[in-house]
């Protein structure tokens, strides 16, 4: 069993709450523009499973009981609030809500104004684990599809829906997941959802389309290539997202994975952040002697390992920034319609 705090803070501008749920205060978010005010809480006890079965009010706060197999109150009034379910990586997480802040901002106004949305975060530090495990499961090497799912993933399962199932009663109206390899089991969670579940590969195919690119050689068809780690290359929902789209999709070869990527995220997770810039850059620049017109980083932390002026950022999609603004026009779409 587990203690997961349920803390509600609150936006300098237009919506009321933002609710971070996690077993900590996660962060002051101070670059989201985000103030911080006496908060609201309840412990919300989980067994291993992520099942969420008791609770204990502090500081007065009047959020309902949240006991297993009762209703809960909704945390969020607003007819277009956000569920988020974390993922692998606080940092990933927390990168994603500060492009749903930034990107909802008013650029008239210098960007200065927010017109951020309200949302109720799921961040559980033994779903993070459980992923992080999953993931490094296939890093000794490649693994083909059936193998992929020949490996017991039902508690990660299990785990995402009760979140799922918790966000849809806690008022979402709306359900992302701002994390690759949890995508891989995005029908299994999704099944039964309520209400719209945003799927982020299907947001960065999309993107990509309405971006109407020109092949690289006339006749030549439209090429992505797909950088990710071998869990989410393996599960293949970017591959089918994008050739839904029309898209021919370019992957890292064994050796391109076994001598770059692998060791990338090894290295990342060292702490050594120019020897995984490095790989990142020799893997990138092998998908694009390969032709492809773009590339998506399809990975948690790797995007932030090169400088924002770096020329091969430009050659980059990446699926955060996809989802968030695919979220803040659900949002915008759904307050015009109330």
């Amino acid at each position: 069993m587990f203690n997961v705090t349920l803390t509600m803070s609150y936006h300098t501008l237009s919506y009321p709450s933002h609710t971070l749920l996690g077993s900590r205060n996660l962060c002051r978010l101070r670059s989201c523009h985000v103030q911080a005010m006496p908060p609201s809480s309840v412990i919300l006890n989980a067994d291993e499973s992520g099942n969420f079965y008791q609770s204990t009010k502090l500081h007065g706060s009047n959020l309902a009981s949240g006991i297993k197999g009762e209703s809960v109150s909704p945390l969020t009034s607003h007819g277009n609030g956000v569920g988020i379910i974390g993922g692998v990586s606080v940092d990933a997480t927390l990168n994603f809500l500060r492009r749903i802040v930034e990107f909802s901002s008013d650029s008239s106004k210098g960007g200065r104004k927010s017109n951020s949305i309200p949302f109720v975060l799921c961040s559980d530090p033994l779903l993070n684990k459980e992923l992080l495990s999953y993931e490094k499961s296939h890093f000794v090497s490649g693994r083909s599809k059936v193998e992929f799912f020949k490996l017991d993933s039902s508690p990660i399962v299990q785990n995402l829906r009760n979140k799922r199932v918790f966000l849809e009663n806690s008022g979402a109206s709306c359900i992302v997941m701002p994390c690759n390899v949890s995508h891989s089991w995005y029908e299994e969670v999704s099944k039964g959802c309520s209400v719209p579940f945003l799927h982020m590969a299907e947001c960065v195919a999309k993107e990509l389309k309405e971006a109407k690119l020109k092949p690289l050689e006339a006749g030549s068809p439209l090429r992505i290539g797909v950088l990710a780690t071998n869990a989410t290359l393996a599960s293949g929902f970017y591959q089918e997202k994008l050739r839904n789209e029309g898209f021919e999709v370019v992957l890292p070869d064994r050796a391109t994975m076994e001598h770059t990527v692998i060791p990338a995220t090894e290295a990342l997770n060292r702490k050594d952040m120019e020897g995984a810039c490095n790989l990142l850059r020799i893997a990138l620049q092998v998908l694009l002697v390969s032709g492809v017109n773009s590339i998506i980083l399809a990975s948690d932390d790797m995007r932030d390992l090169l400088p924002q002026d770096d020329p091969l950022l430009k050659k980059c999609t990446e699926p955060m920034d996809a989802l968030a603004r695919s979220t803040i026009k659900w949002v915008r779409s759904a307050g015009d319609n109330t």
